[in-house]
């Protein structure tokens, strides 16, 4: 099985730090975010590579994960063993690329990689949601294997009055007729809203960025029409696979993910994960003190 990360945007949010620098290589703590999304992506044993989908203009991250020998060596020879590590570890990564030439949206990039999937089932992780546990693929491979290969989406209960800014699922809940917003919980999908008012929300379990899609939904790629911002959409094809074969949705944990796609989320990903990872939390917090706290 591989995995899709679509990586292609022009990350104008972040202008002008992105006019030189993709926005998926900005770092979070010793990373590039992308590194976290392809680590992720090749935890479950059952992927072999993942393919990032990205523009001819961003030669950066196709740099970033070959071999650099004459780096490694470098630091070796300077006694920074745990930075050589990390070099090879990045260059060595199974990380294969495919190109979108136009911005065509999301279902576009994904459709760049048809070849690359073969007729197979495919993972789908966007390139700015960094989930540090690494468990959202893996439980949704689970679903899926016990609903007999079907594709499978992961969401998370937002505020009712949010459910404007994401795509949101119709469906019923299987397992917990009590309410269904517990994480694990999971639902049949009947249908695909991309960012309706609250009153029209059919629920308030959004898609949270990571998909484990069927052959069929690749298929509809092919033709599917422009949707929203005359663009081609991935939800848009997803709701036409459901005339024809059954989806499930697997609620995770809105607090289990990072989304690093603004400005201020990056910022608070960088803090948050110091924060909590003790390579660099006691450096964090002596930091924040020297400047007399965190005060809002």
């Amino acid at each position: 099985m591989k995995a899709i990360i679509p990586a292609a945007g022009l990350g104008t949010r972040f202008l002008p730090a992105t006019k030189c620098t993709p926005k998926e290589m900005l770092p979070v703590l010793d990373k590039p975010v992308i590194q976290y999304v392809v680590e992720e992506a090749l935890e479950p044993e059952e992927v072999t590579d993942a393919i990032i989908v990205t523009s001819p203009n961003k030669p950066e991250l196709l740099s970033y994960f070959q071999p650099d020998t004459a780096l490694e060596q470098l630091l070796r020879a300077r006694g920074k063993a745990g930075c050589a590590d990390g070099v090879a570890r990045a260059g060595s990564l199974p990380v294969d690329f495919r190109f979108q030439y136009r911005p065509n949206g999301l279902g576009h990039a994904i459709r760049s990689a048809a070849d690359a999937v073969a007729g197979e089932p495919f993972l789908v992780l966007l390139g700015d949601y960094v989930v540090p546990a690494r468990d959202i693929c893996g439980r949704m491979l689970e679903v899926s294997a016990a609903h007999g290969g079907a594709s499978v989406v992961a969401v998370a209960p937002c505020a009712p009055e949010e459910v404007s800014r994401y795509g949101v699922i119709a469906g019923e809940c299987l397992d917990a007729p009590a309410g269904g917003l517990e994480p694990g919980a999971v639902w049949r999908v009947s249908g695909l809203v991309e960012k309706p008012a609250p009153e029209d929300a059919p629920s308030n379990l959004y898609l949270v960025g990571r998909y484990l899609l069927s052959p069929l939904v690749m298929d509809l790629l092919e033709d599917q029409a422009p949707g929203a911002g005359g663009e081609v959409q991935l939800t848009d094809a997803m709701a036409r696979s459901l005339e024809r074969e059954a989806m499930y949705a697997v609620v995770v944990d809105p607090l289990s993910g990072y989304d690093t796609g603004t400005p201020s989320g990056w910022i608070a990903t960088n803090a948050l994960m110091a924060a909590s990872d003790p390579r660099f939390s006691d450096g964090f917090w002596e930091a924040v003190d020297a400047r007399g706290g965190l005060k809002r």
